[in-house]
């Protein structure tokens, strides 16, 4: 076949859809319209990660076992783990979830510390045939190392799979095509460093290309969040020779109609998750208040619950982790998934005093306490102040701004500006959401697979834990 009649294959992307399943439902749509007018054998749709999101409760309660009922219905026909899927689900929750799916799932750089190999179920790279066309589908994600070993996984650096996989696959292959859930600084290192990639396809980092960008010989495309684009490209492939040209880009879909099918297989889920969700876990005598701008109770119990769980000296949280307090008498999954939606884990770290003074400092501030905040895990609105346990703190607040605390005792001791204290906290700290300065501290351990309303279920099962919640560990003078 001469280059002047290559033969065009239609690609059809999505990524980062963060579980927004009105909009999985806009997408169902838009692929079946493109059904309409292009055979199967000339069209591909992929999925590059972060489809689920627990902070959704069709997700929460059914396991992600909606997400994988909508990417069979939508016809999916390869799809890559993203961050959410592979940090935010236990091995067996992926085991049950991808075990029967009728697409592969592909991700060369995860593998199973325990085996050094992968489950049945993933595959390093795919070779799908399309209109006579070999197309080779590897997956990369994110090695966040930190958090996968916990769970029982090893994510290799994506440069050096990437250069081991386009070796092993290109001459299985007409066209290489990366499936990316690494962000668009990782994909156009890849584009510039290393040869032979024709099309990447990028997530994580939420970027949208409206056109697709082209370094090199390699063109990048990307479909923004949330459903609310999907990638729509017309590949122009030679058999044995790569690709000619990639037309096409991302298109709106915000006024298109939901499928049917897709809304009532949603309230289905919905209907499934909230009877999983309904059962008491625990039984309050008194109510538990937040208020996002002050020490309230339910903060200062979760404070409580991290200095437990991590044997920390201190137990440090931001109250905009909890989205309202709670009432007495019965508590469900479904309340606690409700007030704390983020799957954002506990960690251990060490923290100098003087960085920890300057976050309390900053936790008086209204330019901190109102932040609205996004990423990082972080499924709230905004940052609020801090509540902590093993700490009391004493701040007269009509002096200046970052001038306020007069006294700080840890475990009845002045704080020591040079200590280094053990500290119960948020894995989204680490990464410098919010209170920037706690990113200074050294991570000794995440905690996985636990979410922070796990630790508040036990605590609230625990009638010290509530009684100690109670007592105010901040004493402000105005």
């Amino acid at each position: 076949m001469s280059v002047s009649n290559p033969i065009t294959v239609t690609l059809l992307h999505t990524n980062d859809l963060h579980s927004d399943l009105e909009a999985a439902a806009r997408i169902a749509a838009y692929v079946k319209d493109v059904r309409r007018r292009i055979p199967r054998e000339r069209l591909l749709l992929v999925d590059c990660g972060d489809h689920a999101d627990r902070a959704r409760p069709e997700t929460e309660g059914t396991n992600g076992m909606v997400n994988l009922a909508i990417l069979k219905a939508t016809g999916y026909e390869a799809v890559l783990p993203g961050n959410n899927e592979g940090l935010t689900f236990t091995y067996g929750e992926l085991d049950a979830m991808y075990a029967n799916a009728p697409f592969p799932v592909v991700c060369a750089n995860l593998t199973l510390t325990s085996e050094g190999g992968r489950p049945a179920w993933m595959q390093p790279f795919v070779i799908i045939r399309k209109n006579g066309v070999r197309l080779g589908l590897v997956g990369l994600t994110a090695a966040f190392n930190d958090f996968y070993r916990p769970l029982g996984w090893h994510a290799a650096d994506p440069f050096e799979t990437a250069r081991e996989t386009v070796e092993r696959v290109a001459s299985q292959c007409d066209v290489f095509i990366l499936l990316s859930h690494l962000g668009l600084a990782y994909d156009e290192r890849l584009a510039r460093e290393i040869p032979g990639i024709d099309l990447i396809l990028g997530a994580h980092t939420h970027h949208l290309l409206e056109r697709p960008l082209r370094i090199g010989r390699t063109f990048l495309c990307a479909a923004g969040k949330s459903g609310r684009h999907i990638g729509h490209l017309e590949i122009d492939c030679l058999p044995g020779g790569g690709v000619t040209a990639v037309r096409g880009g991302c298109v709106p879909l915000h006024d298109r109609q939901p499928d049917p099918d897709i809304v009532r297989l949603v309230a289905e889920a919905r209907e499934d998750a909230k009877r999983n969700m309904s059962r008491p876990i625990a039984w309050l005598d008194m109510p538990l208040e937040l208020h996002p701008h002050r020490e309230s109770p339910l903060p200062v119990l979760l404070a409580v619950a991290l200095r437990k769980r991590t044997g920390a000296e201190i137990g440090l949280t931001n109250n905009g982790q909890l989205l309202a307090g709670l009432p007495a008498g019965s508590v469900t999954r479904e309340m606690l998934h409700a007030i704390c939606p983020s799957p954002i884990n506990p960690c251990l770290m060490r923290i100098r005093g003087h960085v920890l003074r300057r976050a309390l400092e900053e936790s008086l501030l209204p330019e901190f306490t109102e932040m609205p905040l996004q990423g990082f895990g972080f499924r709230g609105r905004i940052l609020g102040t801090l509540s902590f346990d093993g700490m009391e703190v004493t701040a007269d607040l009509r002096r200046p701004p970052y001038e306020r605390l007069t006294e700080i005792l840890v475990g009845g001791e002045p704080l020591d500006e040079e200590r280094e204290y053990t500290v119960g906290t948020l894995d989204m700290f680490t990464f410098g959401a919010g209170y920037k300065g706690l990113k200074e501290g050294r991570v000794l351990r995440f905690v996985l697979p636990d979410f922070l309303r796990d630790l508040l279920a036990e605590a609230l099962n625990d009638p010290q834990a509530v009684q100690s919640c109670l007592r105010p560990r901040w004493r402000l003078e105005s």
